[in-house]
């Protein structure tokens, strides 16, 4: 049986692209080197990657990747060229200064002086196709990762996705589909799975150690770009930069620096707001303490939002608060504040804290957590670790710790709280049949981008 077609929108038409990534293939293989420099990672063994998307993210995951002697980049991706205006604004990213650190990476490693064997692409589908990928990184916005996640997974691709994994819940059900259909690897961008101190933190809740969970506190940062107001005025768009590539899936409107790069987390049609970007951590590690990776919330409750004026380019919500409950009676409270991005677990028989360095619990699991870190705080390179069970999963083909499933029913919990700020009223949700109950307006809103296959 033949699995069904996405129906998801493909990238803007160029008729070509097959035809260029043939031709380009002769460049895309790496120099040849000798063997004996590989040692037990010699090519044969290496776990080629491509990288999609390599901007301010997307370039340390890209170093992430690097710093394994069993991977080999071949091929980058971005659809701009090369530019400043970052989430730091002396940050130089894109393609071309990707292709130039991997390829001066391997240069060094091997000892050959000049190496060109990476590949620099501004259409993803050129290194879809190519046969020598084994994985993708797609780090890229929000309103991408479904359809270049399908394609990746149609492929034959295993791929490591940032968080939050969807635009919105519909997307992350397709996605889901795809990966499991296709019998590929997703690790979802969630790092603190991979953190030893909020997984040992989850481990206490979920073992009982704080009695009966109660309620849950998550929080997610404040905005921290600021964009035009009402009456802004449209740019040019920056030579080396594909517009018209970047939107794909999302409406076209006039160009403005302030809508892409790092900003776009802040409009509705290209993300949602810091809810899905931090909230996709504390949610997520909410989700995970509370074993309800593969399920959720029944009732999301709209409490408070703050807003910029109608018009501003940025129109996602600048504070906010909603509340979910759970069908055991759990309550989640997810605001906006200044703390740390991280969760908190209060039960009947304690009170255990945890974000991605630091931890705060009272009666019994302090003591517990106090003899495995006793500092009270942790230094991790979490991301790294991340990456490395992602690889580690590629070559048993177990599933990562932050599986598709897992990635979709978290990003779900945020959607779901953007849903009810957005309509300034409660939800109530079927996590089982993963639909909205009562609400047609809202039910639409699931998956509002409905577009044809290619």
């Amino acid at each position: 049986m033949q699995p069904e077609r996405s129906t998801l929108k493909t990238p803007p038409g160029r008729r070509d692209f097959l035809k260029k990534a043939a031709a380009a293939a002769w460049a895309t293989a790496p120099w040849i080197v000798p063997s004996t420099v590989f040692g037990a990672n010699a090519p044969s063994n290496r776990i080629q990657v491509a990288c999609i998307g390599t901007g301010n993210q997307g370039i340390s995951i890209l170093r992430k990747f690097l710093k394994n002697a069993d991977v080999q980049i071949v091929a980058v991706c971005d659809v701009n060229r090369a530019s400043y205006g970052y989430k730091s604004e002396d940050q130089f990213l894109g393609r071309e200064p990707a292709r130039k650190e991997v390829d001066s990476h391997y240069g060094k490693q091997f000892g050959v002086g000049a190496y060109r064997g990476c590949q620099a692409y501004d259409d993803f589908r050129e290194i879809i196709v190519r046969k020598d990928v084994d994985a993708v990184t797609i780090v890229v916005p929000d309103h991408w990762h479904a359809t270049i996640t399908i394609r990746a997974a149609e492929a034959g691709k295993d791929i490591y996705c940032e968080k939050p994994l969807s635009l919105t819940i519909g997307q992350g059900q397709a996605m889901v589909k795809a990966v499991r259909e296709h019998h590929r690897i997703l690790q979802t961008g969630s790092m603190e799975r991979s953190n030893p101190l909020t997984r040992y933190v989850c481990k206490v809740v979920r073992d009982g150690r704080i009695g009966k969970v109660q309620r849950v506190i998550t929080n997610v940062g404040y905005n921290n770009k600021a964009g035009p107001g009402p009456g802004w005025t449209p740019m040019p768009v920056p030579n080396g930069f594909d517009y018209k590539q970047w939107l794909g899936p999302a409406p076209q409107v006039p160009y403005h620096k302030d809508r892409g790069l790092y900003r776009f987390r802040f409009n509705y049609d290209y993300s949602g707001g810091q809810v899905t970007n931090f909230g996709a951590h504390s949610n997520d590690l909410a989700q995970w303490g509370l074993g309800t990776d593969n399920t959720g919330p029944v009732e999301i409750d709209y409490v408070s939002a703050k807003w910029l004026p109608k018009g501003s380019l940025f129109n996602t919500a600048l504070e906010t608060e909603f509340r979910c409950r759970y069908a055991s009676g759990v309550e989640l409270i997810c605001k906006t504040n200044k703390r740390p991005v991280g969760v908190r677990f209060e039960g009947t028989e304690g009170m255990v804290e945890a974000t991605a360095y630091a931890w705060l619990a009272r009666s019994e699991p302090a003591s517990l957590i106090t003899s495995q870190f006793p500092n009270g705080t942790l230094r991790f390179d979490a991301s790294a670790a991340h990456v490395r069970n992602f690889l580690d999963c590629v070559r048993t083909r177990r599933d990562p710790v932050a599986p598709v499933e897992v990635g979709h029913r978290s990003a779900s919990l945020c959607h779901l709280g953007n849903l009810a700020i957005r309509l300034g009223r409660n939800i109530k949700w079927d996590p089982d049949r993963q639909q909205i109950i009562g609400d047609d307006e809202a039910s639409r809103m699931i998956d509002p981008i409905k577009v044809p296959a290619p």
